[in-house]
């Protein structure tokens, strides 16, 4: 939602300058130079990127205007979720939640957490290192160099549909240049022309070059730094994980892991002790 106003502010910030110097919409009308620009700078695109990259950027570029930001209530979703999980591991024995983490698609438990379930990511790196932890009684430290490794992996991952993006974006004044030279080729064909009809040739040709920066500085590479933000978003939330984990195999309590694993959240985004506190005697209630 708020890239969509983002876009409506550059454009309106742009167009209502430009008329207010009493410009000409139509001279910014023109399409042979969208055709060079984004045609050149999507074919580039595809050549810099394979197939399995292509997928992931087009996937993260639609993220933006419609999946979710993890907010307070996703992470709020989380823990409630981590403290199911671990009180029956404590009063039951961890055996108890392998058939929940084995299958979390048929456990009541995860079915409550329909955010939780939403996020294959989020999903298999609990249920993995839930299951790594219960069939292997993994030491601590062990357990910890292998969630960062595989947290290192997937950051990595995650990171490259964004680097992606905005290498296009890095590309598109040089592209604007490419149709500004082709326009100023143009015109030099009509030499003879007189200077009114130069006159609107060369302007067709600098809009080339307007448009490959507006869209370089006002929309692609503002689209890329959202795709990374999300990421390192998506990072933090396992990071959570990965802490109350640890906790619980250190031998931590429940409501110890969980304090652990709430001070693990950004805090803009962290519940307060109290909010949890309520949340958690509610589901109690429920």
């Amino acid at each position: 939602m708020f890239a969509i106003i983002g876009i409506i502010v550059v454009l309106g910030a742009v167009i209502g300058g430009y008329l207010m110097e009493k410009g000409n919409l139509s001279v910014l009308f023109q399409p042979a130079e969208v055709v060079i620009i984004f045609g050149a700078a999507g074919g580039a695109f595809i050549i810099a990127a394979p197939k399995k990259l292509l997928a992931m950027s087009i996937k993260s570029l639609l993220a933006i205007f419609t999946a979710k930001e993890h907010g307070k209530e996703h992470y709020m979703e989380l823990l409630l979720l981590l403290n199911e999980l671990f009180r029956k591991a404590r009063r039951e024995g961890l055996i108890s939640v392998e058939s929940h983490v084995n299958r979390p698609e048929e456990s009541p438990i995860f079915s409550n957490y329909p955010g939780v379930m939403h996020d294959k990511t989020v999903l298999g790196f609990l249920c993995d290192n839930f299951k790594v932890y219960i069939s292997t009684g993994m030491e601590p430290d062990a357990l910890e160099s292998l969630m960062d490794t595989d947290l290192e992996a997937m950051h990595h991952e995650s990171l490259e549909p964004a680097h992606a993006v905005n290498r296009t974006a890095d590309s598109l004044p040089g592209l604007g240049i490419v149709a500004a030279v082709m326009g100023v080729v143009l015109t030099m064909g009509k030499i003879s022309e007189p200077p009114e009809v130069l006159g609107h040739s060369i302007g067709a040709a600098l809009v080339g070059t307007f448009m490959g920066v507006l869209m370089c500085y006002g929309f692609v590479g503002p689209l890329a730094a959202n795709m990374e933000s999300r990421a390192k978003e998506h990072h933090s939330v396992l990071n959570v994980i990965k802490t109350a984990l640890l906790s619980t195999v250190a031998g931590g309590s429940p409501a110890v892991a969980l304090e652990f694993a709430r001070r693990a959240i950004p805090p803009n985004e962290r519940p307060t002790f109290e909010e949890l506190e309520e949340a958690m005697r509610g589901k109690k209630e429920g």
